[in-house]
């Protein structure tokens, strides 16, 4: 089996007579050497970047910030290596989207008052309501959480269970979900901060209580990733022949499913709902232009990720850069390198 993936994970052979498409290569090629260059030219302010970062991590919320972004990396890059061969990458952009309309429900519950409920409820369920909702509002976390995992299981019924196809339930769901979050958004509060913090990320604003969920549901993720390893590498690269096997297939899409929408939740935060996709792709992708193998790829989609959280944590806290946008703006660099790399290799 890891033979037939190595197969599959490599590019197309040349064919008999055909020319090597060299154009894309020394274009990437150039790029490299460009970046390489700048980075020779600016090393003196790389490495004061390296040093006003360690005097930021002082500060006990820096290092929240960073061990919970490290955390949500990992799991992003691991389950980014299964979806992408699986072709349902596109999944975590579906469920960030549905992640910002539950968000923004959870947030318009806050407006829900006891004389605003029907006068026919007795008082004491209309108080329970009232309350109810208000603490959502105050913690919306959990109750994305709940609503996102339930999406994650639904489109993946859809996509087995009926002729609609993976990206259009993905397309269909999202958008659905991302005009909901728009219209709840523009009949309450409007734009507020921590909408906005939400869609494009603000892991520096993350709350204790923020702290601690994302840790543990990372914690969660990383740990049932090892324990079913061997069944999750199965179901990706061959999903008939493990059922033929007896692995049970539909439970272990399940559990993808599921811990990809946990580590959506975790990173929307971190991330923004618009950019949390780009953790589950771009490690990945990168790592595919190098390596063959299932297992190189996956510790190197996790290298990579981590890598390159910790360089855009750093010039998001050096040069006010928005945190979100400057870690994809790293995944991109290292893409383009690596591209550039497995162009010389072909």
């Amino acid at each position: 089996m890891g033979e037939l993936l190595q197969k599959a994970l490599q590019r197309r052979p040349r064919r008999p007579g055909e020319k090597p498409r060299r154009g894309g290569a020394i274009t990437l090629w150039a790029l490299l050497i460009l970046m390489l260059a700048w980075a020779l030219f600016h090393l003196p302010d790389i490495g004061r970047a390296f040093t006003e970062f360690g005097a930021y991590l002082q500060y006990k919320f820096i290092r929240r910030a960073l061990a919970v972004g490290l955390l949500v990396s990992l799991c992003a890059s691991l389950l980014g290596v299964t979806l992408v061969l699986k072709r349902y990458s596109m999944i975590g952009d579906g469920l960030s989207h549905v992640g910002f309309g539950a968000l923004t429900v959870a947030m318009a519950l806050g407006f829900v008052t006891t004389d605003g409920l029907p006068a026919f409820l007795p008082a004491g369920v209309r108080a329970f309501a009232a309350r109810l909702c208000g603490g959502i509002a105050k913690n919306p976390l959990p109750f994305t959480l709940v609503v996102v995992v339930l999406c994650a299981f639904m489109l993946l019924r859809i996509s087995e269970r009926s002729r609609m196809r993976g990206d259009s339930a993905i397309a269909l769901i999202s958008t659905s979900a991302l005009a909901v979050g728009v219209i709840v958004t523009s009949m309450t509060s409007g734009m507020n901060v921590d909408v906005y913090n939400y869609m494009f990320g603000s892991i520096l604003a993350m709350s204790s209580g923020d702290v601690w969920l994302s840790a543990g549901l990372s914690a969660v993720v990383l740990v049932l990733f090892v324990l079913f390893y061997p069944r999750i590498f199965a179901v990706t690269f061959d999903e008939p022949f493990a059922r033929a096997t007896g692995v049970k297939a539909g439970g272990y899409n399940l559990l993808i499913a599921l811990l990809t929408a946990l580590t959506v939740v975790v990173g929307m935060r971190m991330m923004g709902t618009l950019l949390i996709s780009s953790l589950i792709i771009f490690p990945a992708l990168s790592s595919m232009r190098v390596f063959s193998r299932f297992k190189s790829v996956t510790i190197s989609a996790a290298l990579i990720s981590v890598g390159c959280f910790f360089v855009g944590m750093m010039l998001s806290c050096v040069y006010s850069l928005p945190t979100g946008a400057g870690i994809v703006a790293v995944n991109l660099a290292v893409f383009v390198a690596f591209s550039a790399i497995g162009a010389v290799r072909e």
